[in-house]
């Protein structure tokens, strides 16, 4: 079972902390599309998502993240695509509105296999995350 929850932290943005407890794979990966979803309607712009409770996640969950990347991108329009390509051929783009925090080193090893840590910055504390926002 996924269990999801989050809250809001008024930072120098206001972010979206999301707390996940659970394996996150093709029984439950559109529970968390959803909720990611339904944060974005509501409003979030700045995405915190904690992983320090789950074990596992499957390629169903990746995508949902994956997903929540091009979602805020497209919101806040900061690159376009071919700019976004270059940059992250030469390590030099990380999503300023997606952080990643407490992954298990086997979880950082799944991220790191899909490439996630090209574009996406994570982080071994919270608080840290929150203030590189």
């Amino acid at each position: 079972m996924l269990d999801i929850q989050s809250k809001t932290h008024n930072a120098r943005v206001p972010i979206t902390a999301i707390q996940l407890a659970g394996d996150i794979d093709s029984s439950n990966f559109q529970v968390f599309q959803e909720y990611v979803d339904e944060q974005v309607v509501q409003g979030a712009r700045y995405v915190l998502l904690n992983f320090r409770e789950v074990k596992r996640i499957s390629s169903a969950g990746l995508r949902v993240i994956h997903n929540l990347f091009n979602k805020l991108r497209d919101i806040h329009k900061d690159v376009n695509d071919d700019e976004l390509r270059k940059k992250m051929s030469t390590g030099a783009y990380k999503s300023p509105y997606l952080k990643l925090t407490n992954l298990s080193p086997h979880l950082s090893d799944v991220f790191s296999l899909g490439g996630f840590e090209i574009y996406i910055e994570v982080f071994e504390d919270e608080k840290a995350a929150i203030n590189s926002f």
